[in-house]
């Protein structure tokens, strides 16, 4: 489309040089050509824009940087938050950022389709798990074969599994002495952190660190990374 509006200002110049048409004629064939681009472009980003949607049950923190670093971007945007916990701070910054809120049930997730049905309305491009403690259920993933993904605080498939989520997995790691930790991205399958690895960054581990400290390095990874994986993951899906 963009070559055919090319063409016609083209065409148009022609017209003008052989005073086939008069200046303020051109002017308007100009205008309207310039219109019609800017409607083709906005056309062009209506029907190719990616959809997310988001899951998260605490504080936010990737929710957050995840929305700071999509603010901008017209092809992308984050059409739903699913939060499991009514008293969660991320319900407080999908208000800020003006982002639409599901708030659910261990009931209804498991056992209705409610929630998969409103995700079938959306028909997003991505489901990011950013922080969500429960388990998806499987007629979720097999709807989105390789279109749903976690980050996790450790480097899979070491610490990985059933209750092996935040300050559990730090610890585990200080005890036993490890030399380096990390983040894995991954997509979600019926197993927990099973799924096939996207992404992993390292980090070192200090002869002095803490279980607090590390939660510290490990989540800055987090909030560096992640939007970035993302943003990957839509590009090529």
């Amino acid at each position: 489309m963009f070559k055919v509006l090319t063409k016609i200002k083209n065409f148009t110049l022609y017209q003008l040089f052989f005073k086939k048409i008069t200046k303020k004629e051109y002017a308007f064939k100009l205008i309207r050509a310039i219109e019609l681009r800017y409607f083709a472009t906005d056309l062009y980003i209506k029907l190719n824009k990616r959809k997310i949607i988001l899951f998260a049950s605490g504080s936010g923190s990737n929710f957050e940087e995840i929305c700071k670093y999509f603010v901008g971007k017209k092809q992308i945007s984050i059409d739903l938050l699913i939060c499991n916990n009514s008293k969660a701070k991320v319900l407080n910054k999908a208000k800020k950022y003006g982002i639409k809120t599901l708030l659910i049930s261990r009931e209804t997730f498991y056992k209705t389709s409610t929630t998969l049905n409103t995700i079938l309305k959306i028909n997003p491009n991505l489901i990011v798990l950013a922080g969500f403690l429960w388990k998806v259920p499987t007629k979720i993933i097999d709807s989105f074969p390789n279109k749903i993904i976690n980050i996790h605080p450790a480097l899979l498939p070491n610490y990985g599994g059933k209750g092996m989520y935040g300050m559990n997995i730090h610890k585990a790691v200080i005890e036993n002495n490890e030399r380096e930790s990390g983040i894995t991205v991954h997509y979600v399958n019926k197993n927990y952190d099973e799924g096939k690895i996207l992404f992993q960054k390292s980090i070192a581990i200090d002869e002095k660190e803490s279980s607090e400290s590390l939660s510290r390095k490990v989540l800055k990874l987090e909030h560096n990374f992640f939007p970035k994986i993302i943003e990957k993951a839509l590009i090529n899906g």
